[in-house]
């Protein structure tokens, strides 16, 4: 038996404005910062033994984590990988999403959120929003390096890591993952079997840890939200 903890950023600056983020590098608001403090403490008091962290390239993720170890009293090194970072969403990135629904219509800004193999118009390699142009990815390979992307690029990469590098410690190791509410959804698409159809449904809470508890075999026992007051809809075993 093992659990793996995955846990969204708490609110970051951009999402305080209604912006599609991405992969630009913005911070945690001060709720943020409170919302990544009671993940830990919530964490803390379920009293895991967290063997292993991972995080995104991302410093809303890496902020979280910092956070939530501090609460916990961990001075484990953690793990970044961009495999873990947000969707890309392309020409998107930046703009206001209240805004852009009254422009386009809140369906087709829905469509371009959460569909499964749509993306947006590809974002402009001079843009300053764009990874090329932003210090953190300048060791990554331009190959690697979006201009846009849908829910499936994320979930291919982001599947591709977990299987490589996560999965199978998690046959006898506990693990947290601070990341992004499209890469988490990913890994639930492929953790609880979820069809194309059910993505745009699932919503991930901004620091509210979500809790997999694993047997030998790596399938779920049971699952859930830590903070219940703030859960979204979630397939509950």
């Amino acid at each position: 038996m093992s659990f793996l903890i995955l846990v969204r950023h708490g609110q970051s600056v951009w999402n305080l404005e209604k912006k599609f983020t991405g992969w630009v590098d913005v911070d945690l608001s001060e709720q943020g910062k409170l919302e990544a403090q009671k993940a830990g403490a919530l964490i803390k008091d379920i009293n895991i033994n967290i063997d292993h962290y991972y995080s995104s390239f991302q410093l809303r993720a890496n902020h979280t984590l910092e956070i939530i170890q501090k609460v916990l009293n961990s001075k484990k090194n953690f793990t970044k990988a961009w495999q873990l970072n947000e969707r890309h969403y392309g020409a998107l990135t930046g703009l206001n999403k209240i805004e852009m629904a009254k422009k386009l219509g809140e369906d087709k800004v829905h469509e371009f959120r959460r569909s499964w193999d749509i993306k947006p118009k590809p974002l402009n390699k001079a843009s300053p929003y764009h990874p090329l142009n932003i210090k953190i990815y300048e060791k990554i390979s331009s190959k690697f390096i979006p201009d846009t992307e849908s829910l499936k690029d994320t979930y291919e990469r982001v599947l591709k890591y977990y299987k490589d590098e996560i999965q199978e410690k998690l046959s006898n190791e506990n693990i947290l993952i601070s990341a992004h509410g499209n890469s988490i959804r990913a890994l639930c698409k492929y953790l609880f079997k979820l069809d194309n159809g059910q993505i745009p449904n699932l919503e991930i809470p901004t620091g509210n840890p979500l809790i997999i508890e694993l047997n030998k075999k790596l399938e779920i026992i049971t699952s859930k939200y830590l903070d219940e007051k703030r859960s979204k809809s979630l397939l509950i075993f």
